[in-house]
């Protein structure tokens, strides 16, 4: 392989065509969800209230492959194929003789990877008539995403913001108002939900689980209206594939193939969408590939949490879903990687996980801006502080290749660039970043409260 190669690049026209559903290869399914009320399963008559009818199929589908609607390419062309890098300078900063690679997903117009989902999402809730979507959004990318493919086919956008980040990165709901999304920090006044848990704690910071709830309500109660996720359902994952589907081509243009595969985890989609059509390889062809999810240690859903049935919002308005979880009452600590704040995890990844297939590792805020600002300094790009979970994930196994003397090959996904972050960088520069450690006496007290099924 040339030491000149830094960039790998695919054409328009090797762009996948198809997106990979793992569940066609998993060894084990993960239980089914169910029903909030009756606790049985659901049915796609369950769903379909709040999603489109394609999107209920692609849910629950185990076919191997699944087209890409031509309309959802053409938008993917505005930045698709995404770029990937051999990471030369940082592999010299750290003195490794790993050879590192990540997929650059912040070359979207959203800057992230989030608009992978959120297109075709609008695109199936406008083929079957609906007006309007209504989300949550932890850090923001998500609601750019989708504020950006409401644009793209017409739709308004309703987005609950969790508060600490509607507080901490007011560009990016900026930028959701450019695309012309209505955003309220949440917990809000909007809902019932909101206004309940403002009536017992004014001061709530808000979590994912709370702004799930709010959005599930809104559309719930509106007829023209559907709910989009940005993350941890199967569809969304399945939608994320793209990530690794190119990443697998570009290493193959270089000879080269991963030992190891990192994404930042909180929901799942990124890390998944990365990791699962390596999995293939692993579960199918063989592959001794390590799949490694990086989480944060201040919400370590994989790594601390129980695999067990729980909503997947605070109310209980949403499915039971089996994951890992740490409670939907869990209130994660402030932390800057606000769309890690998640208490729950994908099904597919928890199922994965649990099968010894995936291995989780969680890592505290000091490190991962540690480990940006490195990688900032040496390849210079400034990552979310969500992708530095996976920044310092590689660095620490390059540093362990180090150690060993052995020349792996490790890829990440830098899922989105941290450029409307800069805020939180600026605490952490100003040593104004704190660590949390959870006691396993928090977190059981959290577990303690599942429901009962």
């Amino acid at each position: 392989m040339s030491k000149q190669i830094t960039k790998i690049l695919l054409n328009e026209s090797e762009m996948p065509t198809r997106w990979y559903n793992i569940q066609a290869d998993m060894p084990n399914l993960p239980k089914p969800p169910l029903h909030p009320g009756t606790r049985k399963p659901i049915g796609p008559q369950d769903l379909s209230a709040i999603f489109p009818d394609e999107l209920i199929k692609q849910e629950v589908s185990q076919e191997r492959w699944i087209d890409i609607p031509e309309e959802v390419q053409e938008i993917y062309r505005l930045w698709r194929p995404s770029p990937l890098y051999r990471a030369r300078r940082l592999e010299k900063a750290l003195d490794t003789p790993a050879r590192i690679y990540y997929k650059y997903e912040g070359v979207s117009p959203a800057g992230s990877h989030k608009l992978n989902t959120a297109v075709p999402q609008a695109y199936y809730n406008k083929m079957q008539g609906i007006k309007r979507l209504a989300t949550e959004t932890g850090a923001g990318q998500w609601g750019i995403a989708l504020s950006q493919a409401c644009t793209f086919f017409g739709l308004a956008c309703t987005v609950y913001m969790v508060k600490i980040s509607y507080q901490q990165k007011p560009y990016r709901r900026t930028v959701m108002n450019i695309f012309g999304s209505e955003v309220f920090a949440s917990p809000s006044n909007q809902t019932e939900c909101g206004r309940k848990i403002l009536e017992q704690d004014p001061g709530n910071p808000g979590s994912l689980g709370i702004a799930i709830s709010e959005a599930v309500e809104d559309a719930a109660l509106h007829p023209d209206t559907n709910y989009a996720l940005g993350s941890v359902l199967n569809h969304v994952i399945l939608h994320q594939t793209v990530i690794g589907l190119e990443a697998k081509e570009q290493m193959a243009k270089v000879n080269d193939y991963p030992d190891i595969v990192i994404g930042c985890c909180g929901g799942g989609s990124n890390f998944a969408g990365t990791a699962f059509p390596f999995a293939h390889d692993k579960l199918v062809d063989g592959k001794n590939v390590r799949l490694i999810a990086a989480e944060p240690s201040a919400c370590p859903t994989l790594t601390k949490g129980k695999l067990s049935y729980d909503f997947g919002d605070v109310s209980g308005l949403t499915p039971l879903l089996y994951m890992y979880t740490l409670g939907k009452d869990f209130m994660p600590p402030g932390i800057h990687a606000g769309g890690l704040r998640y208490h729950g995890d994908s099904p597919l990844v928890s199922q994965l996980v649990h099968d010894g297939i995936i291995e989780a590792k969680a890592f505290g805020q000091t490190a991962i801006f540690n480990a940006a600002t490195l990688f900032a300094k040496n390849e210079g790009i400034i990552p979310a502080p969500e992708s530095a979970h996976a920044v310092c994930c590689a660095i620490e196994e390059a540093l362990i290749c180090k150690e060993a003397g052995e020349a792996k090959t490790i890829l990440f996904t830098l899922s989105g660039h941290g450029l409307l972050d800069l805020p939180s960088y600026e605490k952490f520069l100003d040593n104004k970043i704190q660590d949390y450690n959870l006691s396993d006496e928090e977190i059981t007290k959290y577990l303690k409260n599942l429901p009962q099924v």
